[in-house]
């Protein structure tokens, strides 16, 4: 199980957080979702770069997901909303593309702390986690609820680099070695 470091040795590292909301209905004003996950990230103490709402369109989502990934103060995408089964929840088809890698874990890890919450339910989500451009991506539905075991569960603890045996920061400065130019 998953702790953070005991002896106090390790420091905590913040990293830049960008929340996207994907809703065609919600605005600042009404994001309780993204909200939720603002508060969050800035009373753990990580630095929140950018917040944006983006319509339940793919071409959308992947351009401002796209502007955040070369943005080099943004080690971590999380958005809210557009995970369901219905025909405009369309986040994850939208993120799967630009993954170099996916973090298979992410999305059981998800709907395991969802079932025990709502039952069956949980099956609905498609949350899911990848690496694109060595930056993170976390789709989570738009639920505050969803949101809050996202971050609660699993987010807040793997972007942190005390807990230990292992977490996402610990490899952050490795995830784009695929991409580095190799020397002659």
């Amino acid at each position: 199980m998953s702790k953070i470091d005991p002896s106090e040795k390790r420091p905590f590292i913040p990293v830049g957080i960008a929340v996207m909301t994907v809703s065609d209905t919600r605005t600042l004003a009404d994001d309780r979702s993204g909200d939720t996950l603002v508060k969050r990230i800035t009373e753990a103490g990580h630095h929140l770069k950018d917040r944006a709402i983006v319509t339940d369109d793919i071409e959308k989502i992947q351009a401002q997901m796209k502007q955040w990934i070369d943005d080099e103060s943004v080690d971590v995408i999380i958005s809210t909303g557009g995970t369901g089964l219905t025909g405009r929840d369309v986040t994850p088809d939208a993120a799967r593309p630009l993954f170099e890698k996916e973090i298979d874990g992410f999305g059981v890890m998800f709907q395991k702390i969802s079932y025990d919450k709502i039952g069956l339910s949980a099956i609905q989500s498609r949350a899911l986690g990848g690496v694109a451009g060595g930056t993170y991506i976390f789709c989570l539905p738009g639920s505050t609820g969803a949101c809050k075991d996202g971050w609660d569960g699993i987010l807040e603890k793997q972007l942190d680099y005390r807990t230990l045996p292992c977490n996402f920061v610990e490899i952050m400065p490795r995830l784009d070695e695929h991409l580095q130019r190799k020397k002659d």
